[in-house]
This record gives C-alpha cells, structure tokens and sequence, in this order.
C-alpha cells in the first residue's frame, strides 16, 4: 500500500475523514502516479538493457466543487510522496514566476524564452504538484501549451493538479482560445483526469456554525474569525505563533505581504488593505490568489475617510466577483459602517454584497465560479 492510502484509511479509521467514494476513487488514482514516481530504475545488466532513466509517469488532474477535499488529498499526496525532487506551489504563484523567468530570458535577447524557462523549472523536478489550476487571463493562455509541453514531454515531469473545473472548461470564452486549446489536449493526453464532484461540501461542514460576520470589535470577535481560520486550515491553534506568511506579488514589481497564508486562506487587516496606498490589481491578485479572506479591524467610516470607503468598495468588488469567502470583524453591521460622505449612496450596493457573501448560497460557490 502506497503512503498515500496508508495515511488515507488511517484518517478514515480515526474519523477525521468520512467514507467517500469518489475521494477513495481519487486518492487510489494519485497512489498510482506515487507508486509511479518511487519506483526505482532497474540496475545492472538489465538496467544496461533497458536504460536506467525512469519511464515517464502520468499525472493527475483532480477537479471538483468547493470543499470535496482536493487540497486534503494534494496534501496526503505530498506528504507521503517519498521522493527528494517534487514541488508544490499555488498555480497563480507558479505562473507569476513564469513571467517573471520570461521577462529575464526576453532581456537577454536570446531567442524564444520557453525552452529555457522550462528547462530551469524542470531542474532537479521530477513532480510538480499545483493547488487551485484557473486561467483567468490571456497572459497565461497563450504560453501554457507550450511551456506545459516543454515540461511535461521534454523533461518528463509529472504534472498533478487540482481545480475547480473539467479541462475542457479551463479558460472558457477567453480571448484567443484557440491558442489555449493545445494545453487541454495535453492534459487529457498526459495526465488521469478525476472528477470529485460528489454533494457534500467539506469545506462548508468545518465551518459549519461559524457566522461569517461579527461585530463589535473586540476579543470575542477575533476568536471566531480565528477558529474560523483554524478550521479552514487545519493549523494546530496551539502553534499560532508560527503560522506561515506569504508575499503576494501584486503586478508592477510591487509586492504585498499577506501576515497569515495558509492552503488558500488569508488574513489581513483592514489597515493594510484600505489605509494605505491601493488600486484594483492588488486587489484582483488577492481575489486570485485566495478562497478565503479574513479581514480585521473595518471600522465606522466617516466623510473624512472617503479614501479608505473607496478602497473597501473596490476590495469587496474583486472578492464578490471572483467568490471569495470573506470572514471579518467590525465595528458594526455592514449597513452602519459608512452613511455620511462621499460616495456613502453607492456604498449601498456593497453592503448588499456583504449581506449576500453572508448567505449560504454565496458560500457554497467554488472559488473563481460565476454566480
């Protein structure tokens, strides 16, 4: 038994995890692709024969609504996955670095950026594991065919994946998808693609109880949206201290530093995001970047904090549109927080969203899903 069902009927004998078909039916694919990538290379005469280098290993493409438990097996796949040259990485951070490997390789004037970009990302991996694969821009699209192809058939790199859609709906309607059409060949041409899409939402169960909204300021509060944080995260509460933080690059050679960056949950201050100097992008990437937002300290705003209140409707703009999950302490409920000054009339329509991302409704929908 691979390391990965070992560890899988473990939480299932314990009662962490509930009896799912569909999970066991993912979790036996991704055992395949471990067994796959630890089986050592035949030595010897027989390896003189048959070549020593080890046979290309097929991938996995998991996809599913929110909560069915993708990250929970990425991280047992992972985990378990007893070699020394495998990454994971978020893919709206993957892809960001691409860019920036391009832009370098495009300053050298040396011809066309992918092969070595490629080759660089290639060296010393043998599997790339990526949670959340969404291709929300042209940017993105118009080079994943031919970087993906470079990875996965010049330097046989396992590629494993999560997502909330099937292939064939992976930048749908997007401009120039034709260009985009080749990656989603690859994918079913290269990789196992899973569907774990079953009713019940797990993600929703831990959270179960939890309201999302909670005012006034204070300690009661914070604790709720940290047991929140907790939950979503599976973070011991007891290690706080040494939550992982994260820098967000945000576009423009600008980065922000998110203080608490976890399996897709952040957490920010409303200080951070609303006080200081922001606009749309840094929003968008957060928007992008994360299925779930905690956002602290949003106080009474008043006609001297016109700048702030404009931030906050951008911010919530970009969170609602691409279904982020938003959990946040405040000084009251949304309809009170900003009824003098400028723009406090098209306020409205934010606390209007604010109500609906409160509903049961809004937070069953798959991060990044239209409505």
């Amino acid at each position: 038994m691979s390391g990965l069902l070992a560890r899988y009927e473990d939480l299932l004998a314990s009662g962490e995890l509930r009896p799912d078909p569909e999970q066991r039916s993912a979790a036996q694919v991704l055992a395949q692709v471990q067994d796959g990538l630890e089986a050592k290379p035949a030595t010897g005469i027989l390896g003189k024969l048959l070549g020593s280098k080890a046979a290309p290993v097929r991938g996995a493409y998991l996809w599913g609504g929110v909560g069915r438990g993708k990250s929970m097996l990425m991280d047992l796949f992972h985990d378990t996955l007893a070699i020394d040259a495998k990454r994971r990485v978020h893919f709206h951070a993957f892809m960001l670095e691409v860019h920036q490997r391009i832009r370098a390789e495009r300053a050298k004037e040396a011809g066309d950026p992918i092969a070595p970009v490629a080759a660089a990302l290639a060296a010393d991996v043998r599997c790339l594991a990526f949670d959340e694969m969404v291709v929300n821009n042209s940017a993105d699209a118009m080079i994943m065919s031919r970087l993906f192809r470079a990875l996965i058939v010049d330097h046989e790199v396992t590629v494993v994946t999560t997502s909330n859609r099937p292939p064939k709906d992976l930048y749908k309607d997007g401009l120039n998808r034709e260009h985009f059409l080749p990656f989603i060949a690859l994918i079913n041409e290269r990789l196992d693609v899973v569907e774990l899409n079953g009713p019940t939402d797990y993600r929703l169960d831990r959270i179960a109880g939890l309201a999302t909204w909670h005012s006034p300021l204070g300690d009661a509060a914070t604790a709720q949206v940290r047991e929140a944080f907790f939950r979503l995260t599976d973070f011991a509460p007891e290690d706080a201290a040494h939550v992982p933080s994260a820098d967000l690059d945000v576009g423009g050679g600008r980065v922000l530093h998110v203080p608490k960056s976890l399996k897709g949950v952040a957490v920010f201050s409303f200080k951070r995001l609303c006080a200081e100097a922001r606009g749309a992008s840094d929003y968008l990437a957060i928007a992008r970047a994360y299925h779930t937002v905690i956002l602290v300290g949003i106080p009474l705003l008043g006609p001297e904090n016109r700048n702030e209140a404009a931030r906050f409707v951008t911010l919530i703009d970009a969170l609602y549109e691409h279904k982020v999950k938003l959990f946040a302490t405040a000084a009251a409920a949304p309809e009170e927080l900003y009824t003098r000054g400028d723009g406090a009339f098209e306020f409205e329509r934010t606390v209007s969203r604010l109500n609906e991302m409160q509903s049961a409704d809004y937070m069953a929908l798959g991060h990044g899903e239209d409505g």
